[in-house]
């Protein structure tokens, strides 16, 4: 039998609800909807705006798309510097799988102590850090397949230096953002570097992209740059000076070899040097780039100036005797001495001999303003026109100040200060008919238009007089080259000490062309500090000039112009400072 419920039997629900609580119950409820919609279309009108962009501080980020840079290339198209991938590892610490085990073997894959990877995932309130910039892209690999949780890579790139130590100096570095730090890194990095991409995404709290959002922009590649450097030349120059420095256990040494038809500069070695790609506990004197940087007493090698211009001005000819006995000469209170009496010498003997008595005889019957214009000419004082960071104009005080003690020192190369660049870019007037020719680091193929300086036939007469330097009873027939002429002068300067002059430190310098004749290239060589027995520039600096200047010759393809060997005497005479 069926039961049946009777509702108003339940004093409850017999009792009678007041109609104020229904309908305040339904407005309530109303209200509560306005509300929310309200509220909707505050958030999805009228802030919009303002909602969009705390939505993308929060989740959306900006990725870099890396653009690539440039190579750098020497004048055969050879490698210098190129970039490779290089994923960088970074983590969230908060999220970090902490198995002992496997990280063990990640601190090991990122040569890091497993303290320094401790610290580095302690404080578990950042959303990123860097644990290792630029990893080699093997050990990337073994890293992913750990498998560790809160473990990433980034996509980067880093560079290579096939050449190493020989062209640190010309190539320079980046560092580990991929920027310009030395040498032709830094001077051309923005034609390198190109320009990064970029692309909008939406992340999750884990660093994964969820969706890509906005256009992207692809990154511009940097463009490769093409060198005069011959690498080569360079390697055989930097091997021959490194040579030289550690068998006369001298402090450094520099080398500059020019083309003299192009103004290209065919190679700027240095030594000591550096692996671009290892810098680790360098020291400046490795990562300076003296042959630029450095400025010194030049020596001798400013005689072939004074005389060209004492040429220029008519005052004597190659052949005029000057009486240089009895070897020195006063000046003021000052005495000025050769280191080898002689007597009569030819101008062309002066060079030859080295003879500081008859160079300071011409140069003062000359105004000091005709030999500092002589000496801007060719450009010391003056900071050379290369993109290069930290080429140095070295120190040529304005004429009007000279005493004439201090006119006769500058003659032979006291007084003044230049760079090893400069002294290889003034020869080059010589080498050239009498212009200087404007030098570029960048590969040429167009023949330069130099700048007049001296007339053509005195250029081809203070040749001859470099040419007699080292030939017999020249300061220098150590430079002599095996099937080629060749013409220079030797300088061997004290090394200033405070406002003194070191009486045992000098500076071994030898600059000259060849082939004599038709020269193509200019080499300048200083040695800094020998200190094994020899000093003189013809005795350490002369040796790395023949072999330089062989070597660079056979690879321009120039013939041999010579069929003897080189008359090479067993003692030279000695040098005047």
């Amino acid at each position: 039998m069926s039961r049946s419920v009777a509702y108003t039997s339940s004093p409850l629900l017999a009792s009678r609800t007041p109609l104020w609580r229904s309908k305040f119950i339904v407005a309530a409820i109303a209200l509560g909807s306005v509300g929310l919609i309200a509220r909707a279309v505050y958030i999805q009108v009228v802030a919009n705006d303002f909602f969009l962009k705390q939505g993308q501080v929060r989740f959306g980020r900006t990725l870099a798309l890396p653009a690539n840079r440039g190579r750098i290339l020497d004048r055969n198209g050879l490698i210098l510097a190129s970039s490779i991938p290089a994923p960088s590892i970074w983590a969230i610490p908060e999220d970090v799988e902490r198995d002992p085990a496997r990280l063990q073997q990640l601190a090991n894959l990122l040569e890091m102590p497993m303290a320094e990877l401790n610290k580095r995932l302690a404080n578990e309130d950042k959303t990123f850090v860097w644990l290792k910039r630029q990893v080699d892209d093997p050990i990337a690999k073994q890293i992913v397949a750990l498998g560790l949780k809160g473990i990433y890579q980034r996509k980067e790139y880093k560079r290579q230096y096939p050449e190493g130590e020989a062209a640190a100096h010309v190539v320079g570095f980046t560092n580990v953002e991929d920027k310009g730090q030395e040498g032709i890194e830094l001077a051309f990095n923005k034609d390198l570097a190109g320009h990064a991409g970029s692309r909008r995404v939406i992340k999750n709290r884990l660093g994964q992209v969820v969706e890509a959002v906005g256009e992207q922009i692809e990154p511009m590649d940097g463009r490769d740059l093409q060198l005069s450097i011959d690498s080569k030349i360079q390697f055989f120059a930097y091997q021959k000076l490194r040579d030289a420095v550690l068998l006369y256990k001298a402090r450094a040494g520099s080398v500059v070899v020019l083309d003299t038809v192009s103004g290209e500069v065919l190679a700027l070695a240095n030594f000591p040097s550096y692996a671009p790609g290892k810098r680790q506990n360098l020291s400046g004197a490795q990562l300076r780039n003296r042959a630029l940087t450095d400025s010194f007493e030049p020596g001798s090698t400013m005689k072939p100036f004074v005389i060209a211009l004492a040429l220029e001005k008519g005052l004597v000819k190659p052949e005029t005797p000057i009486q240089t006995a009895p070897g020195r000469i006063n000046i003021g209170s000052a005495t000025i001495s050769d280191a080898h009496p002689h007597d009569v010498l030819t101008v062309n003997e002066v060079i030859q001999k080295s003879s500081n008595v008859g160079t300071v005889k011409m140069a003062m019957q000359m105004q000091p303003r005709e030999m500092w214009n002589m000496f801007s000419q060719v450009g010391f004082g003056q900071k050379p026109q290369l993109p290069f960071p930290g080429a140095v104009s070295g120190r040529l005080r304005a004429y009007k100040s000279w005493r004439p003690i201090e006119q006769a020192t500058m003659s032979y190369g006291y007084g003044l200060s230049i760079s090893l660049f400069q002294l290889a870019h003034a020869y080059s007037v010589f080498a050239r008919e009498g212009d200087l020719v404007p030098v570029t680091m960048l590969k040429s193929s167009a023949p330069a238009i130099g700048a007049r300086v001296i007339s053509e036939k005195n250029a081809a007469a203070v040749r001859h007089m470099l040419h007699l330097v080292t030939g017999p009873g020249g300061t220098a027939p150590k430079a002599q080259t095996m099937g080629y002429s060749v013409g220079g002068k030797t300088g061997t300067a004290y090394k200033q000490e405070g406002r003194g002059y070191a009486t045992k430190k000098y500076r071994g310098v030898f600059v000259g062309v060849a082939p004599i004749d038709q020269p193509r290239i200019a080499v300048a060589v200083m040695i800094d500090e020998p200190s094994n027995g020899k000093y003189f520039g013809g005795d350490v600096a002369a040796p790395v000039f023949s072999e330089t200047v062989q070597q660079t010759l056979k690879i321009l393809g120039i013939q041999p112009d010579m069929s003897v060997r080189p008359q090479i005497v067993a003692q030279a005479e000695v040098e005047s400072f």
